[in-house]
């Protein structure tokens, strides 16, 4: 099976240039279909599932490479190399803003330009670091993810959304939870969150838009302005747009702001 196959790739718009977008945990490509096509008029779109993820091949996953971030950047040059992509823009949402910033490092000509929507480097608070969570709270959601895959994903999917007054959005996030195999679910959430990619911001070369949700409770403002902070070839939005998936629940919002990036 091609690397396209294995990730099942979906390729649109008329742009010379690529444009890529990346899913976050327990998600897919579909969660892009109100912000891709926004830009199909200029750019080439790539879309695809990370493997374990959509409609990725799940035979291709393989616990010891995903165990990490890395795995996951590297396929991701993997891809771009494939589809012949250079000074391209990547938008990676939570977990994927990482991903990509690796796989920009271990391949510099691949991105001229990075949107990293909700990005964290690390979710763990640390010494002067505030990244939202204790050690203990991570360990905590970790353990009720292991026990109790359903369960987890009814909890924590409207959480993570935000818009309580849009309950529908939370369903949605809920749903692609609990589509998720509990076993990959497992490891994917254990190489997120107990993740630090701290370093790995130092010495990106690509502009980078960072796009920080108000009340984000699983990136918060603190974590969007670390990052800025950081990445001295960057920009930082505070979005209107609250909780952690604004390419769901504020699209138009999230496409003004790439748009008047690029």
């Amino acid at each position: 099976m091609s690397v396209l196959q294995r990730h099942n790739v979906k390729i649109t718009g008329r742009g010379e240039r690529a444009m890529v977008f990346a899913h976050g945990f327990g998600c897919d490509q579909n969660m892009w279909r109100f912000v891709a096509p926004a830009f199909e008029d200029r750019f080439r779109v790539v879309l695809f599932d990370h493997v374990g993820s959509g409609g990725s091949d799940l035979s291709a996953y393989d616990p010891e490479k995903y165990a990490s971030l890395e795995g996951y950047a590297d396929d991701v040059v993997a891809i771009c190399t494939e589809l012949g992509v250079k000074h391209g823009v990547f938008v990676g949402h939570s977990v994927s803003a990482m991903i990509g910033i690796i796989a920009a490092k271990r391949a510099p000509d691949l991105f001229d330009e990075l949107v990293l929507v909700g990005p964290s480097p690390r979710y763990v608070d640390d010494e002067d670091y505030v990244g939202g969570f204790s050690a203990a709270q991570i360990e905590e959601l970790l353990d009720f993810l292991d026990s109790n895959h359903m369960g987890w994903s009814q909890a924590m999917a409207p959480v993570i959304m935000g818009n309580a007054d849009r309950p529908e959005l939370g369903e949605e996030l809920t749903n692609s939870f609990c589509m998720t195999d509990p076993d990959i679910a497992r490891r994917f959430a254990r190489a997120t969150f107990l993740s630090d990619n701290r370093a790995d911001l130092d010495g990106v070369t690509a502009r980078v838009l960072v796009l920080q949700c108000s009340d984000d409770v699983i990136a918060p403002q603190a974590v969007g302005e670390y990052v800025h902070r950081k990445l001295p070839n960057s920009e930082f939005v505070l979005m209107k747009a609250t909780g952690h998936c604004p390419n769901l629940s504020a699209p138009e919002e999230t496409v003004a702001a790439i748009q008047a990036f690029l």
